[in-house]
Order: C-alpha cells, then structure tokens, then sequence
C-alpha cells in the first residue's frame, strides 16, 4: 500500500474517532433526555467508528441493564473497557465483530487498531462522567427538594402552632360549658344529646391541636431509656380488636435488646399511627406485619401491609401536613406528619416504599447506648 494511500486510510479513521466522541459529548449534554435513553443512543453511534463499521456491534452495561447496537452478538473479537464511577465499577462498553463476519487480519494481527484501544478507554471514560453528572445533579434536585419540603414544614409548624395555642382557651370555655350544661337539672334528652355531640366535637379538636403542638415539638417530651418491644406491645393491645374486626392477620416480629431513648407515649404514639394507617389501607382484609430489630448503632421499626399500596405522585406528600387521601371524617391528614415530627426529634430517620399489595414504613431510632443520658 502507497504511503499516501496508508496516510488517508488513518486519517479517515482518526476522523471518525474524532466524530464519534465529539457525538457521544453532543448526547451527554443533553440534560432533558434520561440516562437510559442517552446511553441506547450512545451505542448506536459507537460502530461507525470502527475500521469496519458494516461489520462491528457495541454493548454498554450499566449497573447489569444493557443497552446493545443493531443485532449485537457477544464475540471473542472484541475490545471492552471498564466503566468506573467515584471508585466504584458500574459496567463496561465493548466493541465486537461478529463471529461469522470477523475482519481476517492475517499473521495473527488483531482485528483492531492500537488507536481503537485508545478510542474505547476514551469511551469508557466519557460515559463514566456521564453517569457521575447525572447522578450528581439528581442528588442536587434531591437534596434541594429535600430543602423545599423542610422549609414548607417549618412554615406550617409556625403558622400550626400559633392556631392551637389561639384555639386552647376558647376551645376549653366550650367543651367546660357543655359538660356543665349537660350535669344540670331539668335538661331534655334531646338537649343532652345535642350537648354531647358538642363534647364529643370538642374532644375531637383537643386531640388536633395535641397533633399540631405535637407536630410542632412544643408538647413536653419526658424521655428515658425505653425497650421499643413494649412500646410495640402497648401499640398492638389498643389496636388488636380493630385488626380482627376487619380480618387482618398480625404478625409481630420483636427481636432482642430494642432499647432507645425517648419518650414512651410519643414513641407509642408513631407505633399506633403507622399502625392505624396500615389498619385503614386494608379495608378489605389483609396482612399486617410489624418487626423491630437491631444493629450495632440503630434499632429498627417495620410496620408493612398488604393493602392497596400509595401512588408514586401521593407519595411525595405522604408526611406534608393536612394531606389526605381519606374522606372527609376519615383522617385530618396529621397522623403521619406527627409521626416524621416525633421521628426527627428523636434523632431518627422514617422511609416509606409502596407498590399495589404491599406498603412499608421503615423508622430508624438510634439505639440507646448506657453512657448516653
């Protein structure tokens, strides 16, 4: 082969090099398309840049889901490079010639350049700052939501705990009024009724506003070393008649050494809310599994369901204030916000993962250590 004939072969190959990494960049930074979708993209582009483009297939792995080229087949003739992210090994990119198509080099040369050794490392690096930019702006966007809901909640605390304190009092002049009506001599039935419905009003307001100061962390907290599996217990024999009236099987699953610091009745209180909200998502029947175990520093609270499980778009609300999915007279949409509220000032943490025929709230408390207070 003449020089100048070898010199435009390797310059039409460096070219295509060139164009397949400055396309794979162009992809990359497209911020409005998915991860999954840029790297189906990226490996349709990467076998034009190969000597023999007709003949080669390319397969990107990322965190074991592939995304493969036009008829790709696994070959021994191939080139693969690792793709690492922050130190760890997320999957690798290869380029292969197909079995039955292999280029022949002749005296044991390989079917690839030096320069496609180069060009796939190349490869491999670019996709591994790909997958760093985008999880890190996914962090980014978790951690500013994160912000926005905290200051949301810090709001409605403020705004929630100024109404109870302006409800108390009158709140008070009502439900002693109507008690004191109700005790008097010549009241009629119909009258007396009425008057314990106002009670029974009242009552119910009482326990909202204990809600919000709760919820607020202006209710008093008396905390001492407490075992999580009589919190359970206690939980579970208010509640046990409410499970077999709706023909829910419980299960309880206590391990050993569950001891925490904290306030029993607050604690009792996250254990009966999770509890309820299991209860009422089951209307039908169902499964109803609560298990607490520890570790070397945490001791964890499950309380999962079979019931019909939250959507993904209600999820995001699940612990905002005043949200509900009930029906009016059902639920204020306080229980589960008190609970996040509890959780957190115990120095805690609760998660929630739900699909149809199975929701799960994970509370984690830290372990109560004897040298702590």
């Amino acid at each position: 082969m003449a020089d100048g004939e070898h010199l435009h072969r390797a310059l039409v190959e460096r070219v295509k090099e060139l164009t397949c990494l400055y396309q794979i960049s162009q992809i990359a930074a497209r911020d409005e398309i998915g991860l999954d979708t840029a790297l189906d993209e990226i490996v349709a582009v990467l076998p034009q840049a190969w000597q023999h483009p007709d003949l080669a297939c390319a397969r990107i792995v990322v965190d074991e889901v592939a995304h493969c080229s036009a008829d790709f087949v696994a070959s021994s003739h191939r080139l693969c490079a690792e793709i690492v992210s922050r130190s760890s090994l997320r999957g690798s990119v290869e380029v292969c010639y197909r079995p039955d198509r292999t280029p022949s080099q002749g005296n044991g040369r390989s079917a690839f350049l030096i320069e496609e050794h180069h060009l796939i490392e190349g490869v491999a690096r670019e996709l591994s700052s790909l997958i760093e930019r985008r999880e890190s702006r996914e962090e980014r966007e978790r951690l500013q939501a994160q912000l926005q809901h905290a200051d949301r909640l810090a709001t409605v605390g403020h705004l929630a705990a100024g109404v109870a304190h302006e409800l108390n009092e009158p709140l008070a002049s009502i439900l002693g009024f109507a008690q004191l009506a109700s005790k008097g001599v010549g009241v009629s039935s119909g009258v007396r009724t009425d008057l314990e419905k106002i009670v029974a009003a009242a009552l119910y307001a009482r326990e909202i506003i204990k809600n919000l100061l709760l919820f607020t962390r202006q209710a008093p907290s008396r905390r001492r070393p407490v075992d999580l599996s009589d919190v359970v217990k206690a939980a579970l024999s208010l509640l046990k008649l409410r499970c077999d009236a709706r023909d829910i099987e419980l299960r309880c699953e206590l391990g050993e050494a569950l001891e925490v610091y904290g306030d029993p009745s607050q604690l009792q209180q996250v254990v009966v809310n999770l509890v309820t909200n299991a209860i009422q998502a089951m209307p039908t029947g169902g499964a109803l599994r609560i298990a607490a175990r520890k570790d070397q520093a945490f001791v964890h609270l499950e309380v999962s369901d079979s019931g019909r499980g939250i959507t993904p778009e209600h999820l995001k609300h699940i612990f905002v204030p005043f949200f509900t999915t009930k029906d009016v007279g059902d639920g204020t949409g306080l229980g589960l916000s008190v609970v996040h509220g509890i959780v957190v000032v115990h120095g805690g943490t609760i998660d929630v993962t739900s699909e149809p025929g199975e929701t799960q709230f994970s509370v984690r408390l830290p372990a109560h250590r004897h040298s702590d207070p």
